[in-house]
This record gives C-alpha cells, sequence and structure tokens, in this order.
C-alpha cells in the first residue's frame, strides 16, 4: 500500500495542513505540464509482483519480517500482511530484447527469494488469491509492521464510524460476510505493469489502458476461490473493491468515487484531470506533514495519490537529475500462474496499449465509457466467456475478441517498439494458447477441484509443484 510513513495518528489541524499543501502541490503539477517541465520520453516498462509465503502445508506463513531481515534487498518489500512480499524489477526501455531482460530479472530475484524461503521451511507463490486462506487468517494481529498500514486501517474504520466491511460476492457459488478491517485487502495479490509515457501522450495512453483493462483481466484471470467458494473469475477485482471500501467526500453516493474504483470518465486532455480529481473528490486519509522535503518533489500529493487505487493509477515519478516523469499503473492482472505467464502478460499490455493509443478513431469516440466499465466487470466475473460490446458496436466474446482482433493488435505493437521478433512471437504464443484453450490459472483451479475433490490444501501443492516447474499455465496437467 505505499510508501512509509512515521505516525499513525492526526488532529483536526493535521488534515487542515495536509490540504493545504495538497491544494499548493496540485497547482505547482498543474504549472508543470503548462511549462512542459515533464521528460518527454515514453516506453519505459516496469512492474510489481505480489506474492504469498507458504508453508510445507500450503497454508499462508506469517514470515514476512523474517524473511525481508534475511532477503536484504530493497527489491522485495512487505505488503500488506504479514504472509505478503513484494517484488519489483529494474525499468527499462522497451525494444529489442527488454521482454527477455525482463524474464532474467524477475527470474534470478524469485530463485532469491525461494533460496531464502526455503531456510525458514517456506515457498514464495505467486497466485491471485491463495486457496487455503481463511477469512480468520486477515486479522490486525497479521498485518505487518508499519505505521502506514495501521494509519490506513484506523482512517477508514473511522471514516465507516466502526461499521465493518460487507463483502457479497455472487459467482458460480455466492459468499456474503463482514469483516471488521481493511484486511481483505491483503487476499488480493497482483501484477502491476507501469508505463512511463510523455505528458501530450499521456491521455491516450490512459484511456486505452482503461478499455483494455476487460480483455487483459479475461486473459489473465488467476483468482476463481476465495474462502473455499468458487465465484469470480477474478474475484481478487470485487473482493479488492469492497475489502477497502469507502466513499469519497462530497460525491459519497457516486461508485465512480469509492476509494477503489474503474474511474468516472475517460481523460479528455491530461492526467492533470485525475489529480484535481484526487483534490476535490477524496479527503487525505493519511495527512502526514511532508514539509521536510522540497514542496518541487510534490510529497504530499504524491502520497494522497497512493491512497486511491484507480484499476489504472496515474502516478508522478522523478528522474535522477530530478526531472519529473508520468508513469500508468495498471493494476487490474492479478499474480501467477507461473514467470512465462507474467512475461506473457505484460507483452500483451504493453503491444496493445502501444498499439491502441495510436488507434483511429480514438477510445472516447469508438466505445462509450459506461461500456467499459461494464466490461470490466463482465470479464473479472465470467472472464474469457464474457461477452462484451468492443469498439465501434462489435458484440464478441472475449475469448473470441482476443483471438481475432486483440493478439494481432498486440503484435503490431511489439513490432513498432521493435521488440525482437523471437521474443514477441514466443510470449504472445503463450497468450495464444492460453487464450485458444481457455487454460488460464483460474481454468485451472476449477478443473483441478472438479478433478481430484474440495482439499483446497491439495490444490495449493499442486498449484506451487506446477509453478516451480516454470512451465506457462496451458501445459499445466490436471
Amino acid at each position: 500500500m505505499g510508501q512509509e510513513i512515521s505516525q499513525s495518528e492526526f488532529t483536526h489541524r493535521d488534515f487542515e495542513r495536509f490540504g493545504e499543501r495538497l491544494r499548493r502541490e496540485t497547482a505547482i503539477l498543474h504549472d508543470w505540464l503548462r511549462e512542459r517541465r515533464f521528460t518527454p520520453v515514453s516506453g519505459v516498462a516496469g512492474f510489481e509482483v505480489e506474492a504469498w509465503l507458504v508453508d510445507r502445508a500450503g497454508q499462508p506463513a506469517p514470515l514476512n519480517q523474517a524473511f525481508l531481515e534475511r532477503m536484504a534487498d530493497p527489491l522485495v518489500v512487505p505488503e500488506l500482511s504479514v504472509f505478503n512480499i513484494e517484488l519489483n524489477t529494474p525499468p527499462l526501455m522497451l525494444g529489442g530484447g527488454a521482454l527477455r531482460r525482463m524474464h532474467d530479472n524477475l527470474e534470478r530475484l524469485w530463485r532469491r527469494c525461494q533460496r531464502v524461503a526455503a531456510e525458514l521451511d517456506a515457498t514464495v507463490a505467486l497466485i491471485g488469491i491463495l486457496p487455503t486462506l481463511r477469512d480468520t487468517d486477515l486479522t490486525v494481529e497479521h498485518m505487518s509492521d508499519r505505521e502506514r498500514y495501521r494509519a490506513i486501517n484506523d482512517q477508514i474504520l473511522r471514516r465507516r464510524h466502526g461499521q465493518p466491511m460487507q463483502l457479497a460476492i455472487h459467482g458460480a457459488e455466492t459468499l456474503c460476510l463482514s469483516h471488521p478491517d481493511v484486511m481483505l485487502e491483503a487476499a488480493t495479490t497482483s501484477f502491476q505493469a507501469h508505463l512511463q509515457v510523455a505528458p501530450d501522450q499521456a491521455a491516450v495512453f490512459f484511456n486505452a489502458a482503461l478499455v483494455l483493462s476487460a480483455p487483459l483481466v479475461a486473459a489473465t484471470a488467476n483468482s476463481p476461490l476465495l474462502f473455499g467458494k468458487v465465484l469470480w473469475e477474478e474475484t481478487r477485482i470485487r473482493l479488492f473493491e469492497q475489502g477497502v471500501d469507502l466513499p469519497g467526500g462530497a460525491s459519497s453516493n457516486n461508485p465512480a468515487y469509492r476509494r477503489v474504483t474503474f474511474g468516472n470518465d475517460y481523460i479528455k486532455t491530461s492526467l492533470l484531470e485525475l489529480f484535481a480529481e484526487n483534490l476535490a473528490h477524496y479527503p487525505p486519509l493519511l495527512p502526514v506533514d511532508l514539509s521536510a522535503e522540497p514542496a518541487e518533489r510534490l510529497p504530499h500529493l504524491r502520497l494522497h495519490n497512493g491512497t486511491i487505487w484507480r484499476w489504472n493509477r496515474p502516478l508522478l515519478g522523478f528522474e535522477a537529475d530530478g526531472t519529473p516523469h508520468l508513469r500508468i499503473e495498471h493494476r487490474a492482472m492479478p499474480a501467477g500462474p507461473s514467470i512465462p505467464d507474467l512475461i506473457a502478460n505484460a507483452a500483451l499490455y504493453h503491444g496493445l496499449v502501444h498499439a491502441l493509443a495510436r488507434a483511429t478513431p480514438s477510445v472516447p469516440v469508438a466505445l462509450p465509457f459506461a461500456m467499459s466499465r461494464a466490461n470490466f466487470y463482465a470479464a473479472a466475473r465470467d472472464g474469457l466467456r464474457a461477452e462484451i460490446v468492443w469498439l465501434n458496436g462489435r458484440r464478441a466474446s472475449l475469448q473470441q475478441l482476443l483471438r481475432e482482433e486483440l493478439l494481432p493488435l498486440a503484435r503490431r505493437g511489439l513490432r513498432a517498439l521493435e521488440i525482437d521478433a523471437a521474443d514477441a512471437d514466443e510470449y504472445l504464443g503463450i497468450v495464444a494458447a492460453r487464450v485458444d484453450s481457455g487454460r488460464t490459472g483460474s481454468d485451472w483451479q476449477r478443473r483441478f477441484l472438479a478433478r481430484h475433490g474440495p482439499d483446497l490444501n491439495e490444490l495449493t501443492l499442486a498449484y506451487l509443484e506446477r509453478q516451480r516447474n516454470g512451465r506457462p499455465v496451458h501445459e499445466w496437467a490436471d
């Protein structure tokens, strides 16, 4: 859930001061965009992968503090629960052998993580929702020891007047329950793709990422189970939205302004629109005094933006020389099932978003925003089987659309980026085989249960064995 802070209790004056600084820094951002202060460099890509620590029985292992101490690597950091960690690899300019380098970087880090986990009699798992996770595992006692997490939990519960989170997911089965804190969010682990964009291209890339969220969720689904129930193909989407359920300020009845959201509309001209929306509709959760940091680093704006979990989120960072840059973080894809699958998912995302951002007519003309949002939730619920309305009114299943239109489009996008042809063929070939067979991670989990029965430990151990073998999920045996 982002950068660490130094306190978790706040006064009314803390909120007032933070709001003043947030308004000032949003105005600075506006001036920078008008003055063209941002780097024009586009096409730098990176990602974050959230993972589980799991014991030898396939149960979540509350070991992240001991694990991180042994790793002692700034690229591996804690997540909300003591069962979770986050892996990062260096950003790369898209082109040439970038996909292969992404694979090699993640593979090396992953092997180091597995060696350290083995020293703790555990393993590391890449999966959207761990099948053996129980509601009773997600307690504040299992929250990672960071002030940021405690503060977010306290502030959200205060805004909800102490009312518990209400979870209601209707899929193949139905799950309804109450949970007293934000720890449900810890059940959702993702693969978050980052893309640096030039300011004058940011709007078209952001809109492309929005409309592509539906096919990307369908093609990468890996979260069908929660607390023993078979729910959505990508249950993670619904779980995260309800597990951190907090409305914005004056627009509390508008679902577009929930803290976890698909959004309110396409971008018209600039990512500034989203930062302005942050200021207008999202009361601060973490009113920390960061005035020791120069205002030109926009510390309050960046901290506030990190407490709004859009499925496609704008990010602001800085080059080594201090020049600001803009990134788009795509947050809808789950972790796993294998490292080749993850890099294939990155290839699909980057190929598609680059091709669609340059397409004519533009996304807002070709598909109403309400339809883009409806497609996203249909894809999360039904996966490749989902019937959606695509650009210019075409109706098709996502499996058909990916096979006939989107995979060829992604190939054209990677070709325009001058990605090595053999790498593009290899990684998009993994997605194509997955789409043709329908064998996503979610499909594999459901088929395993149908064949072997409802033993979630057996399912998890079988999944981990196949993941360690390093083959993409469409090749996994039931």
